[in-house]
């Protein structure tokens, strides 16, 4: 009687949050620091003194979003779904096969991008058409039999993007503090 009246939890902290991301992503083959690779490589072309760890800093910061948890936790179960053919109709086959003509799984992608305005969606659009790093590691897996990685792929790559975006905030913002002579306090650090 007791178990009937608890409640399931499905209220999570962002540290929670977090931490089932990051454990969903390494489940899926997808490392943090392979997410901040990309951020890394997009970055780095506009900014000289970019840090790894910035990146890295961002992805976490990233995954820790309420948005981002629903997103990949929803996409990563969709793929697996799919792998075990446990979708019925045409949509098994749309889904696995990552039909190109799909674009569910770009939506989802723009959208989480997106949570960082129309740059991080076109971060997104040049992962997305160039499939940098982990991204094409997935998307070239995804079409080995067994494996579907239709919506990891884009949710990895508008990671990466949003993360990039966030990069770039952080960076212009203490540069504008810089200008000022004023310590930075960032909303970019809650």
């Amino acid at each position: 009687m007791a178990n009937q009246d608890k409640k399931k939890k499905i209220i999570f902290t962002r540290q929670e949050m977090f931490e089932f991301n990051k454990k969903t992503l390494l489940k899926r083959g997808v490392t943090l620091e392979s997410i901040a690779e990309i951020t890394y490589q997009q970055q780095s072309k506009y900014t000289d003194d970019i840090s790894r760890d910035i990146c890295l800093e961002s992805v976490e910061k990233i995954l820790s979003l309420r948005d981002v948890f629903h997103h990949v936790q929803l996409g990563a179960e969709i793929d697996r779904l799919a792998e075990e053919g446990m979708f019925q109709g045409p949509i098994q086959d749309i889904i696995y096969e990552d039909l190109g003509l799909f674009g569910i799984d770009e939506t989802m992608g723009l959208e989480v991008a997106g949570l960082y305005g129309t740059i991080g969606q076109t971060n997104f659009g040049d992962i997305d058409v160039n499939k940098h790093g982990i991204v094409k590691r997935l998307n070239d897996a995804g079409k080995e039999p067994g494996i579907c990685h239709t919506f990891l792929d884009d949710i990895v790559g508008a990671i990466a993007a949003a993360a990039s975006t966030r990069v770039a905030q952080v960076m212009n913002e203490d540069l504008a503090h810089e200008d000022i002579g004023v310590k930075r306090f960032s909303i970019f650090d809650l």
